[in-house]
């Protein structure tokens, strides 16, 4: 298993076509500093240019927390200018969870607020374990979810659930979670990393020209209307359809093996 660190914080392990980007920043339950976020806007970016990487998972190494958000002891020093600095380096951060070309999977436990949530979110799809704890608490100090939030949480859990959990700050534990649509899969405690690994793995073992172009099908046809929507379905299939992965795939099927993609 090979690894490719970015700063003292964040790091990348490889498990075959996929790909660990671990949150490592044990000492302040990875809050999100301007170090990290200019650290993990690095690390996306290597990814999105790794063609052998197939599925994306985030994991965190503290045992009781995912991510709790930005490094509000860090903002408690900021000037408005300071503030201002450092506020491209926060987008980066989160657009580039959010822009990954690959599927991407949260591997969630512990709190995930704020900031946290936000970077969940940016992924495709959220495995939480019975400890989570999720939220955008931000009006409670004073600002709102600037890393997303206001736009992929209402994607999720419509328009009216978004604004009720946003406008009262909660904290919303495990279940109730799950049963809102705000984390996708609920494992008993302690899973969360092994199972979003396992769901990686399953997705890795399909075609990657696939993957990413039925990536972008669903990015960019979320919220258009159905005909412009299926016009983008349309495009993605092409450049699937004429691509070396589609005749390795139905050559694997029809001779009942398993695919060796070329990724093409």
């Amino acid at each position: 298993m090979s690894e490719q660190r970015f700063g003292e914080w964040i790091r990348i392990q490889r498990h075959g076509h996929v790909a660990e980007l671990v949150l490592d920043r044990p000492e302040a339950m990875n809050a999100v500093s301007t170090e990290m976020g200019r650290r993990i806007a690095e690390a996306t970016a290597a990814l999105a240019a790794d063609l052998s990487a197939r599925v994306v998972v985030l994991t965190s190494t503290h045992e009781r927390a995912f991510c709790v958000g930005a490094d509000l002891k860090e903002r408690n020093s900021f000037t408005d200018a300071d503030l201002a600095r450092q506020r491209p380096h926060a987008r980066a951060a989160y657009t580039g969870v959010l822009e990954l070309p690959m599927p991407t999977v949260a591997a969630v436990h512990g709190f995930a607020l704020g900031g946290g949530f936000e970077l969940a979110l940016s992924c495709d799809v959220i495995v939480a374990d019975s400890t989570a704890v999720v939220g955008l608490p931000e009006v409670s100090v004073g600002v709102i979810p600037g890393g997303g939030g206001t736009q992929l949480l209402p994607r999720r859990v419509g328009a009216a659930r978004a604004a009720e959990l946003i406008f009262t700050a909660r904290r919303v534990p495990a279940e109730e979670a799950r049963d809102l649509g705000l984390v996708d899969q609920l494992v008993p405690e302690g899973e969360d990393r092994t199972s979003a690994l396992a769901l990686a793995a399953t997705m890795a073992a399909n075609s990657p020209v696939g993957l990413r172009a039925a990536k972008r099908a669903l990015r960019l046809g979320h919220g258009l209307d159905l005909r412009t929507g299926l016009e983008v379905e349309d495009a993605a299939w092409r450049t699937v359809a004429f691509s070396g992965d589609r005749v390795e795939g139905v050559a694997a099927f029809n001779e009942r093996r398993p695919p060796q993609w070329p990724g093409e």
